[in-house]
C-alpha cells in the first residue's frame, strides 16, 4: 500500500503489518516516509519537526496533540480508535529501488534501506511455503512476547526471528506442520547458541559482508554492512537460547504426552495461560 504526497515521495505501510506476520492483537502500525533528501533536513530533531509541520497542514482537522515528534519518529494518534501510526522517515535521493537513509529506532542513526526489497524478501519465503511461512512467523513472536513478560530483560527483534526463519526457510525446512515447524526454530537457535552468520543473496554477495565481531550474526537482507543483532550482547543471546531450549522441551513433553490435559499444559508453558487446543 502507498500513497504520494508532497513533500514526501512515498508513505508506504512497513514493519509487521505489510509483511502479514503482525500479530492480532496490534493496535500500532508503522508507516516510512520517504522525504527528498535535498530538501529535508538531515539533523533528526529538525527532520521531525519538518515532517509534522507537513502532516498537521494535510491533517488540518487533527489537533496539535495527534502528530507528535518522538524521540526518532512521528507519532499519529487517532482518537477514539486506540490506533497509532509511528512515521518513520527516510531521506530519498531518487534510487530506483527505493534505498534510501532511514532514521534507525535503535539509535537515531542513519541506516541505508529499502522498504519495498524488504517486503519483496518476505513475499518470496511466504509463496515458497503457501503462507505457512507467515503462521509460523506470528507463532515465535507469540512466543517471544510471552518471554518478554516472563524473563527480565529479555529482547528478541521481531526482524530477527523473521531472518532466522527466513534462514530455515531457505534451508529447506518444511513448515506446513506447525509444531515441527517452531521445533525446528527452537533447535535451530539452540544448536547454533546464536552465534551463526546469518546472510542472504537476495540482493548482494554474501562475500561482501564484512568481519562482524559481535555475538549475534543476523545481517540485514538489503543492506550487507547492516547487522542487525550487533547491540545484543552475550547474555542477551544466552537468555534466547535458554528459552529456546525450555520451549523446545515443552514441545517435546506437549507432542508425547497421553492426555489433552497435559498436551495443553505444555503449550501453555510456550504460548501462555490463554493458549487452547
Amino acid at each position: 500500500m502507498s500513497t504520494r504526497t508532497s513533500p514526501s515521495k512515498k508513505m508506504l505501510v512497513s514493519g509487521s503489518l505489510a509483511k502479514g506476520t503482525a500479530l492480532r492483537s496490534l493496535n500500532d502500525i508503522d508507516v516510512a516516509c520517504y522525504v527528498s533528501g535535498a530538501e529535508a533536513p538531515s539533523d533528526i530533531p529538525k527532520l521531525l519537526n519538518y515532517i509534522v509541520e507537513r502532516l498537521r497542514t494535510a491533517f488540518p482537522n487533527f489537533s496539535p496533540d495527534q502528530v507528535t515528534p518522538q524521540t526518532y519518529s512521528i507519532s499519529v494518534s487517532f482518537k477514539g480508535t486506540g490506533l497509532d501510526v509511528d512515521i518513520v522517515p527516510i531521506l530519498y535521493y531518487g534510487d530506483s529501488q527505493w534505498y534510501g537513509n532511514l532514521v534507525s529506532q535503535d539509535d537515531g542513526s542513519f541506516l541505508k534501506t529499502s522498504i519495498p526489497l524488504h517486503l519483496e524478501f518476505i513475499k518470496s519465503r511466504k509463496q515458497a511455503n503457501n503462507q505457512h511461512f507467515t503462521q509460523v512467523v506470528r507463532l515465535v513472536k507469540f512466543w517471544a512476547r510471552k518471554e518478554k513478560r516472563e524473563r527480565d530483560g529479555f529482547r528478541f527483534k521481531s526482524f530477527m526471528i523473521e531472518m532466522i526463519l527466513a534462514k530455515l526457510c531457505d534451508n529447506g525446512m518444511d513448515f506446513s506442520d506447525y509444531p515441527e515447524a517452531l521445533q525446528g526454530f527452537f533447535t535451530y537457535i539452540a544448536t547454533t547458541d546464536m552465534r551463526e552468520l546469518i546472510v542472504f543473496s537476495d540482493y548482494y554477495e554474501p562475500g561482501t559482508v564484512g568481519a562482524i565481531t559481535t555475538p549475534v550474526k543476523i545481517i540485514d537482507p538489503v543492506n550487507a554492512d547492516n547487522s542487525v543483532g550487533m547491540l545484543y550482547t552475550s547474555a542477551q543471546a544466552d537468555m534466547i537460547v535458554d528459552a529456546a531450549l525450555d520451549a523446545g522441551d515443552a514441545i517435546d513433553s506437549a507432542l508425547s504426552a497421553p492426555t489433552k490435559q497435559e498436551t495443553v499444559y505444555y503449550w501453555q508453558k510456550i504460548f501462555g495461560s490463554t493458549f487452547q487446543v
